[in-house]
């Protein structure tokens, strides 16, 4: 998909949510996530990335708890 570009365009807001229209469809984003000058009409840019440090940590956390679980323990 490098190269293609897909625009996102905010239709109308309902409460605590942006309805945003893409080529597949419409769907809801929050809010609290948007700019706060967002509004009707404007084109977002969506950007995602993979927090490579932060799913490191869950990966260890996760593996703590499994080891805690897992561990035999005499009663």
């Amino acid at each position: 998909m490098k190269g293609e570009y897909h625009l996102f365009i905010i239709d109308r807001f309902e409460g605590e949510w942006a309805v945003v229209e893409s080529g597949d469809g419409m769907f809801n984003l929050p809010r609290v996530l948007l700019p706060p000058k967002a509004k009707e009409g404007d084109v977002l840019r969506i950007t995602v990335e993979i927090d490579r440090r932060a799913t490191a940590g869950r990966v260890r956390r996760v593996e703590d708890l499994a080891g805690e679980l897992f561990t035999d323990k005499e009663i």
